[in-house]
């Protein structure tokens, strides 16, 4: 990911001091944008081609050896002596975006080598950023970074606890072992993020410039709590997040976006559920409360901005990132009104899990091609797409047609300024998207629009195979009439 400055928007509101009050503010920050319809007209989508593709992206992301079935054929072994030097096995894991950094705060993939370490990162954006090669090719450094108890990393450990907690669970009937072994790093890392507490970018100061830790590390702890107490039914876990829900923030305020740097939204969306099932009538009065609508009037300054195509708009770098993460989030929330059988009472009106889902629809057939530009922005898909995606690998030629090597600078001067497409197709990726006037400029040195991140496309697979199962089932023409 090229260099970028984070800024935090939020709303914040007097929060109370126990969890049974959570309220989803996120859905009330975002919700105001159902009665806005998008100026395209609406139009089927292929929905099993979207997700079929999306989950093709990852192979082209792929560092280390590849597998056999590997189905991406320009692709070959990259960062095969990843954490050499440091006498550490960090091979394998993924590149996050356009580069070939192995960045631990959005991709949490590192390895957990002991209780109080855990590896950060491999390579840093600097060298990387000076350099236009393929990841085959690769001179800059790949020096490796950890965090321990002298060097905290509370919100990457956090972070990690949460994947691996949540992983253990999908991984629970299918690979029991491995399971386990997830839960046991996941505790581990908690444990250790907790006892240690700081920011990891205190401790890696390589990442600060690309993935800074801006909202802090409270609400990873949460994330990573809630994941536990999922995981284990384990009341000391959920007792985490009732004796610390107040005093982490996250609670009684409007969250406008939810993402790798914040994710009290998704904690928002955890607790509910986890109230829904210990205290259902408790959650009945929530779900009725005025305190729980505070944002959804259609006229406020607080809601999230959306472009005249009805695009929600965070901010200028990478928009689309927010745009699939509230689009998931509204997802997951819809399934909890319909399954508790609740609407959300506003001032302004009621809203059902039927309206919640059709406005996460309408913002992924804006990413596939409902939009004033027509282009799909999920590379591959449809009749136009970006062709010039700023991505290192993409816009060279492959490395099993020709292994001569590229130079550091040999890629910038012959293919970072080319005005032709990428020899290469990266299929399933989602770009940085349109401008707030729905604008897009389909350059490769335009890095804001479109670079394309692997947590751009990893909330759409939920929701595309959502989508696909309403399909499927004939029930999503119920879902567009909204």
């Amino acid at each position: 990911m090229e260099k970028k400055m984070k800024k935090l928007n939020t709303h914040h509101q007097n929060a109370p001091r126990f969890v049974f009050h959570w309220t989803l503010l996120f859905f009330s920050a975002s919700v105001s944008a159902i009665s806005i319809t998008t100026t395209a007209a609406p139009q089927p989508f292929d929905y099993a081609d979207a997700l079929a593709k999306s989950l093709l992206y990852f192979e082209f992301q792929r560092s280390g050896r590849l597998p056999y079935n590997q189905r991406v054929t320009w692709r070959d072994h990259s960062g095969l002596t990843d954490g050499l030097e440091q006498g550490v096995d960090l091979v394998g894991g993924y590149y996050d975006a356009g580069d070939h950094v192995k960045f631990g705060l959005p991709m949490a993939f590192t390895a957990h080598t002991s209780p109080n370490v855990l590896w950060a990162e491999v390579g840093d954006g600097d060298t990387d950023h000076y350099c236009w090669q393929r990841p085959e090719d690769m001179t800059t450094s790949r020096q490796a970074y950890k965090i321990d108890q002298n060097n905290p990393g509370s919100d990457l450990a956090g972070e990690t606890a949460a994947a691996m907690a949540a992983a253990s669970i999908t991984f629970k009937k299918t690979n029991p072992y491995y399971s386990h072994l997830l839960l046991h790093h996941a505790q581990e890392l908690f444990e250790f993020g907790d006892k240690y507490r700081g920011k990891y970018d205190g401790s890696v100061a390589v990442a600060k410039s690309y993935y800074a830790s801006v909202i802090g590390y409270m609400d990873e702890l949460l994330w990573a709590a809630v994941w536990l107490f999922e995981a284990t039914d384990k009341e000391e876990y959920l007792n985490y997040v009732v004796d610390n829900g107040g005093s982490f923030g996250g609670i009684g305020w409007a969250i406008s976006e939810f993402s790798w740097d914040v994710k009290y939204a998704g904690v928002q969306i955890m607790a509910s559920k986890i109230d829904a099932k210990l205290n259902p009538i408790n959650t009945n009065k929530i779900l009725h409360e005025s305190e729980t609508c505070k944002n959804t009037k259609y006229d406020t300054d607080d809601n999230v901005d959306r472009s005249p195509g009805g695009l929600l708009y965070v901010r200028q770098w990478n928009n689309m990132q927010y745009v699939t993460t509230a689009a998931f989030l509204l997802t997951i929330y819809s399934d909890f009104l319909r399954d508790s059988n609740q609407n959300l009472h506003c001032p302004s009106g009621t809203v059902d899990h039927e309206e919640s889902l059709s406005f996460a629809k309408s913002q992924v057939d804006y990413i596939l091609g409902s939009n004033p530009m027509n282009m799909s922005y999920l590379v591959g898909y449809g009749s136009k797409y970006p062709t010039r995606v700023h991505h290192r690998g993409a816009s060279i030629m492959s490395y099993r047609e020709n292994k001569g090597f590229i130079g550091c600078t040999q890629g910038y001067d012959h293919c970072y300024n080319r005005a032709e497409a990428n020899p290469n197709v990266l299929v399933g990726a989602v770009v940085g998207g349109p401008d707030i006037d729905d604008n897009f400029g389909d350059q490769r040195d335009n890095y804001m629009q479109t670079e394309a991140c692997i947590y751009n496309t990893a909330p759409l697979v939920g929701v595309f195979a959502k989508l696909l199962h309403l399909k499927e089932s004939h029930e999503l023409e119920l879902v567009a009439s909204y």
